[in-house]
């Protein structure tokens, strides 16, 4: 039972943060603040960048929140598949001219640091 309560709490990061990161860009897009299409307004990248990384941290928190024992281990494996996810794309959309290629580079380099931040922040409540 542990096991599965260990596989729970990261595959729960990783959908809230997957769903809330999709719910945010379609409200962005939705209210025109960020348009739909390739996106190469900086400002545009550096709030999705943003509101990517405090979403981080909310999926860093809950993993660290339900997460059996050990919840920064849980954390950590988080940001290992976060990061990974996120290399993926760098390579995915290299030549695709969807935007700028800091932007895909920053949210690789972003995703650990943002989850960890996460469950430190839930630790600290402890």
């Amino acid at each position: 039972m542990l096991i599965l309560r260990s596989l729970g709490s990261v595959f729960a990061g990783l959908v809230a943060v997957v769903l809330l990161s999709t719910l945010t860009d379609e409200i962005m897009h939705a209210t025109g603040i960020i348009p739909r299409g390739p996106m190469w307004n900086p400002a545009h990248n550096a709030l999705a960048l943003g509101y990517r990384c405090v979403i981080g941290v909310i999926g860093g928190y809950l993993t660290a929140r339900l997460a059996p024992r050990n919840p920064m281990r849980h954390v950590v494996i988080l940001g290992v598949i976060g990061t990974a996810l996120a290399t993926l794309g760098v390579f995915a959309t290299a030549g695709l001219n969807w935007g700028p290629r800091w932007y895909p580079i920053a949210l690789a380099v972003t995703a650990f640091p943002s989850v960890w931040l996460g469950g430190w922040l839930q630790q600290r409540e402890d």
